[in-house]
């Protein structure tokens, strides 16, 4: 079963559309880019801007907590206690970790909102003189 060659009159009857392939990249770029905010003037709130650093602190400041009662409770109980004094500190590192992290990330934010502020007001002021 061999399929037959199109004769050129078959090729000419397709419309032009078919052939050409339409890319709509540059639309689907702007809107399933993870930074949309940029693309889009709406004004978010408090917290959509500072949920992920809130979130990292209080997981960092509950693990360093928990991290600290693991430690003191190597002093304490006699049983087990090279379990509470090798994962303890352990604890306590990586809570400490979270929380300086989240503390850091959001100074950075901030930053970011003033840029971004600028950067807008900048804008705005270059379209008003020059689309003129």
């Amino acid at each position: 079963m061999e399929i037959p060659p199109r004769s050129p009159d078959e090729d000419e009857n397709l419309p032009q559309s078919k052939e050409l392939v339409t890319s709509n990249t540059g639309s689907t770029l702007c809107t399933s880019s993870r930074s949309e905010s940029v693309w889009t003037s709406a004004s978010r709130s408090k917290w959509d801007i500072y949920h992920k650093p809130v979130i990292v602190v209080s997981v960092g400041a509950a693990v360093f907590l928990f991290g600290t009662v693991i430690t003191s409770l190597s002093c304490f109980l006699t049983h087990n206690k090279d379990v509470y004094k090798m994962s303890g500190p352990a604890f306590l590192s990586l809570g400490l970790m979270l929380l300086v992290c989240g503390l850091v990330w959001i100074p950075i934010i901030r930053k970011k909102q003033k840029q971004r502020q600028k950067s807008q007001f900048l804008q705005s002021l270059k379209s008003f003189f020059f689309n003129r």
